[in-house]
């Protein structure tokens, strides 16, 4: 009787075993497919990310590089300046208004290109579906050009001789030419020039299956054409409008060869302040410390917003 009841005893306990065996097993087996990806996630992501890491707690070369000796020098210059006289520190805002200045002009560019792609994308959308590859050829054809191209033909548009101010003259509108190069509204025309497909595609893809017959429900049940554009249209874009707003926001914010040839070295950006350190400023620690703090505060924002869309379509169910 000792042996029938130990018999199925021992039988479960080898089931237990063969299923646990399956599933380290299983789990091996995940794990050598996704060595490939970590591989290249560690060498071209985590790497670079840890040299910047460790660059920026060392003291700059006196020709560039680094010297091997642990300092928050390059963090501590972010905020404030040493004094050469007496070694005291003191509050600096200049690096703080760079900062400003970038996010503020990448939120501008981001609701620019928003506003500007969200009727694109609707308009490419509506067409019928043999005409939507023309239109999104149209779209995609500037990123044929490179980019400094397509740049340096903004500069020959918004120049003192460009074409903005002499056709504004022909018309007798103006007299004398207006300076519009070198300044924040030309780097801004750059930035929603060069980043304005990245909000029309995503838009244009949440909206490409979208069925107009909702419209006229919509309309059926005596719903005017803004309350169909905000409980109907924009609830089924919005997975666009969120993918365009950070594919927009995000590089904007490191942009480099817009303000460089737009702003004129004099309107910079994140991005041409970290290159800088790492060229003329021949201070990498600062550079790195730069890149290292611009990373965070997007990488907080990000999970900000996520968590802020989370709540909310939580209590929307």
């Amino acid at each position: 009787m000792a042996d029938i009841v130990q018999q199925p005893a021992t039988g479960s306990q080898n089931l237990q075993q063969a299923v646990q065996a399956r599933a380290k097993a299983k789990r091996r087996v995940r794990l050598f497919l996704l060595l490939p990806a970590l591989g290249i996630i560690g060498i071209f992501g985590l790497a670079p990310l840890s040299i910047a890491l460790i660059y920026s707690f060392l003291e700059p070369g006196t020709y560039g590089g680094v010297e091997w000796s642990f300092s928050t020098d390059a963090y501590v210059q972010f905020l404030f300046e040493r004094d050469i006289f007496d070694d005291t520190l003191g509050f600096n805002s200049a690096y703080l208004q760079i900062f400003g200045r970038s996010f503020g002009l990448a939120i501008l560019t981001m609701c620019g290109t928003l506003m500007l792609g969200f009727p694109v994308a609707y308009f490419i959308a509506a067409r019928p579906p043999e005409q939507r590859n023309a239109w999104l050829f149209a779209i995609t054809l500037p990123f044929w050009t490179n980019l400094l191209i397509r740049t340096y033909s903004m500069l020959l548009i918004v120049r003192d001789e460009g074409f903005i101010n002499l056709a504004l003259m022909k018309l007798g509108v103006i007299g004398a030419p207006m300076q519009m190069l070198y300044t924040d509204g030309a780097v801004l025309a750059g930035l929603v020039y060069s980043y304005l497909p990245f909000m029309i595609l995503p838009i244009y893809a949440s909206l490409e299956k979208f069925d107009f017959a909702l419209l006229e429900a919509g309309h059926d049940l005596y719903a005017s054409r803004i309350q169909v554009f905000r409980h109907i249209i924009i609830p089924i874009s919005r997975p666009g409008i969120v993918a365009g707003c950070a594919l927009v926001l995000i590089p904007a914010l490191g942009a480099y060869i817009t303000p460089e040839l737009l702003g004129g070295g004099k309107k910079l950006m994140i991005g041409n302040l970290i290159a800088m350190q790492f060229g003329s400023g021949r201070n990498w620690p600062f550079g790195s410390a730069a890149a290292l703090i611009l990373m965070a505060v997007v990488l907080i924002a990000l999970l900000l917003s996520l968590r802020a869309g989370a709540e909310k379509e939580n209590r929307h169910g």
